[in-house]
């Protein structure tokens, strides 16, 4: 894979899709109080030899805030369960064509496995272009080796953001909707207050992706992180209401050639809930 762009389309998946290195895995999640069932979607179809990867499963489970990231052995040990093993090649996507697949992008680079790619939109996309669908029971799996090894610089935890909202020297950039960006609408989990961190940008996610669930080319992504004010030029820290859509952000800056943003693990969720952290509201 390209580590000019950490985007494959369909097409190049399914002309590689046979590879003895090459493992695909489903990343599909979805919001609180959505309603669908991602376990279900991918037990009844998926792209042939894809395994599910369970963000809230695969993470620190201890914790209470969710899916943060797990240690480093755990990853490694779900992983080798999974048959993902050192020198995989490996492609995530997700169901609605761009949404979730990205954090486990983030998340397998943080681990230190540079060799991911992120399947341009999604499930959607290569069902549209007539590639196979398989049903039925998944296949087991043969377990392999699996190294993690852990990337400090990628993550950044709530001690990091107060000093990036008192330095004001690394760009914050939010994935939220604006509205709760802005604090107009309440946030889905409850107990957090709204508004964002002082300083941040808005950078919805959504903005990012077209309509049929792709990432947008360099040349559009450039024109919407300028007209919010984004400054591309230094290494970002991205955020958002759980640690899931920040990805996207980091994902599209990897496509201007911007491999190192940082993503803000607790994001709102944590920084929402506490009494002494400063927040904005308005625009």
């Amino acid at each position: 894979m390209s580590t000019a762009d950490p985007i494959v389309s369909p097409a190049w998946l399914a002309e590689r899709h046979d590879a003895p290195d090459i493992r695909v895995l489903d990343a599909t999640w979805f919001l609180p109080g959505d309603g669908r069932n991602a376990k279900a979607l991918y037990a009844e179809r998926r792209i042939p030899g894809a395994a599910f990867f369970d963000i809230d499963d695969i993470a620190d489970t201890e914790s209470d805030l969710p899916h943060m990231l797990p240690s480093p052995e755990k990853f490694a040990s779900r992983m080798r369960k999974l048959g993902i093993g050192d020198g995989a090649r490996i492609v995530v996507y997700d169901n609605q064509g761009l949404f979730s697949a990205a954090r486990v992008w983030w998340t397998f680079r943080v681990m230190g496995h540079e060799d991911v790619a992120v399947l341009d939109g999604g499930f959607p996309a290569w069902e549209r272009g007539g590639f196979p669908i398989e049903d039925g029971p998944p296949a087991q799996r043969t377990e392999r080796h699996f190294t993690a090894r852990y990337r400090g610089d990628l993550v950044r935890g709530v001690a990091d953001m107060r000093r990036a909202v008192s330095e004001q020297r690394a760009p914050i950039l939010d994935a939220r909707p604006a509205p709760r960006f802005r604090g107009e609408a309440a946030e889905p989990r409850a107990g957090l207050r709204s508004g964002h961190m002082p300083g941040a940008r808005s950078v919805p996610s959504s903005t990012l992706v077209n309509e049929q669930g792709a990432l947008r080319n360099a040349d559009e992504l450039a024109r919407i992180f300028a007209e919010a004010g984004a400054d591309t030029s230094q290494p970002a820290i991205c955020t958002c209401g759980s640690g899931v859509t920040a990805a996207i952000i980091a994902l599209a800056l990897a496509r201007l050639g911007r491999w190192d943003a940082s993503i803000y693990d607790g994001a709102w969720a944590e920084w929402g809930a506490l009494e002494d952290a400063p927040i904005e509201t308005g625009g």
